[in-house]
């Protein structure tokens, strides 16, 4: 499809800005994805070219913080598989199965989180004891929320945020990081079968991976400079938007 220039670079800064945030709380895809629609982009191709560019903004948010110290790739190598089978698994069932039990849950899931955030006065100060085990924790946080994220996707940056602070006991800005490890990992399995069925319109998604992969790269240096003191209300921010927007789009009647 084509688009004016002013339309490209209109998408090419959104894109910038949702990587910004993206990397530091997650939510990216509450600015994309409905500007991919408005450009007239069809909504099972908006979904895949969010994909595209959204692991090139990952990525960038990744490698930074791998290339700072914050992430030992060798230590998540079990996360890192079981979040890729089951974003890929999530990626081919959600062509076959009903989502709208996922849906309805997931609003009442990111208002959970924001108000854990809000309320628990020692949240993600790390250093406590992990609740599970390495190994437990990659199979059953890598799986689960990797297949969410390959069948349906809002909030999964807030999610496994949630569990690398609550569950594993890391502090906010190396949960953040490993976050988006995780994040890139399941974008990308979901990717594959996006690209496989033919679905990214690929002019829009690569001008839009470059603002996405700018803005990611900014985020990244935030989250290190400025650590917890500003993840913790992004957290809660971008989760209270996200469950807002899905609430508003799954009862459009309560708001009329």
């Amino acid at each position: 499809m084509e688009l004016s220039l002013d339309v490209l670079g209109l998408l090419f800064l959104v894109a910038g800005l949702a990587g910004f945030i993206d990397a530091i709380a997650g939510g990216g895809g509450l600015l994309t994805v409905p500007a991919l629609l408005a450009a007239g982009v069809p909504p099972t191709q908006a979904l895949a070219t969010n994909k595209l560019q959204g692991s090139f903004g990952s990525f960038s948010a990744s490698l930074y913080f791998v290339r700072n110290g914050l992430v030992n790739l060798p230590e998540m190598r079990n996360a890192i598989i079981f979040t890729f089978i089951g974003a890929a698994t999530g990626a081919e069932l959600v062509q076959r199965i009903d989502a709208g039990v996922l849906t309805q849950l997931i609003p009442i899931l990111l208002v959970c989180i924001s108000l854990y955030f809000l309320f628990a006065p020692q949240v993600g100060q790390g250093g406590g004891k992990p609740k599970l085990s390495e190994n437990l924790f990659a199979l059953s946080v890598g799986t689960s929320i990797g297949f969410y994220d390959g069948f349906f996707g809002p909030g999964a940056g807030a999610l496994y945020t949630i569990c690398f602070v609550a569950i594993a006991q890391f502090g906010l800005v190396e949960a953040t990081a490993r976050t988006k490890i995780l994040n890139f990992t399941s974008n990308f399995a979901a990717l594959l079968f996006f690209i496989f069925a033919g679905l990214p319109v690929w002019e829009i998604g690569i001008i839009m991976a470059v603002g996405g992969f700018i803005g990611a790269r900014m985020g990244a240096k935030v989250v290190i400079s400025k650590g917890r003191k500003l993840i913790r209300p992004m957290v809660v921010i971008t989760s209270m938007c996200m469950a807002i927007k899905l609430l508003v789009e799954q009862n459009p009647q309560w708001f009329q």
